[in-house]
């Protein structure tokens, strides 16, 4: 379904999109052009809804049949959650990953789009463009960096894991007890402002996990086929692969390898429920 002709249409899609709808309004935004969802941590921009129509457009024209699941069509529209149940291939779409470092003015946001069909991954791309990184993967041909491999490597046997993971703000009690669970001797634990940054930081080997208790697609689908490319792994507190269609055991990790993982699970088995 993906080759290399429409990978790279896709990503020019993403260049675009990004240069036309998100990069003209950093460190440009006006204060009502920002708004709140859920609450003052959940932030979203006229850049985001911009992006995400542009996207829309250009990747189901790129692709017939296929469909959009974007974060803020689902916020107006929860029901349209439910395409990544259906038989078309998805579109997993986060238009500004990082929306409060990009209200903020600091380059810590990307673009992420995964290609999904039947709750399997089949394409990533995860975009940051004021730092202009390109990272793509497809299952089997590795994971890349401006059209270079990456690879995540393994830590120190027995070493400090630095892990990427929620952002204290994020107070449900799933959060906190995740929070608890990673303070140990063996872990130096940092919150991580988009997902999907996160994410590339494991497949480059520059953090050894990340950490999340949420399992909203868009922030996540991009990024675990870029780290499982990479040479990585992904499992939830069941011991269980992570699911991009739900119903996932939470909290969840994706690590360099499968010792750290191993590691990683060991410690939040407390923060389960």
């Amino acid at each position: 379904m993906i080759d290399d002709e429409l990978s790279a249409h896709v990503a020019d899609a993403l260049r675009k999109a990004a240069a036309e709808e998100v990069m003209p309004r950093w460190r440009q935004l006006a204060d009502h052009e920002i708004d709140q969802k859920t609450g003052p941590h959940d932030l979203v921009t006229v850049a985001d809804r911009r992006a995400e129509e542009h996207l829309t457009a250009a990747l189901t024209a790129l692709l017939p049949g296929s469909v959009v699941v974007g974060e803020e069509a689902v916020h107006a529209d929860p029901a349209s959650y439910e395409a990544l149940h259906g038989d078309a291939p998805v579109w997993i779409v986060d238009p500004v990953d990082g929306t409060r470092q990009f209200v903020r003015g600091d380059d810590g946001f990307c673009t992420l789009v995964a290609l999904a069909r039947h709750g399997e991954l089949l394409a990533s791309w995860t975009f940051a463009p004021a730092r202009d990184q390109m990272a793509t993967a497809r299952p089997g041909r590795g994971a890349l960096l401006n059209g270079e491999p990456i690879t995540a490597g393994s830590p120190e046997p027995g070493g400090t894991l630095h892990v990427l993971s929620s952002h204290p703000d994020f107070t449900t009690e799933q959060e906190k007890r995740t929070l608890v669970a990673l303070r140990s001797g063996e872990v130096i634990s940092r919150p991580c402002g988009s997902a999907g940054l996160g994410y590339l930081a494991v497949a480059m080997g520059e953090a050894d996990a990340t950490v999340f208790s949420w399992e909203k697609a868009w922030d996540h689908a991009a990024g675990l086929l870029l780290v499982t490319e990479a040479g990585g792994t992904h499992a939830t507190v069941a011991g269980e692969p992570f699911r991009v269609t739900g119903g996932n055991a939470l909290p969840f990790t994706a690590a360099r390898d499968e010792t750290t993982a191993r590691r990683i699970l060991s410690l939040l088995a407390g923060a389960a429920g």
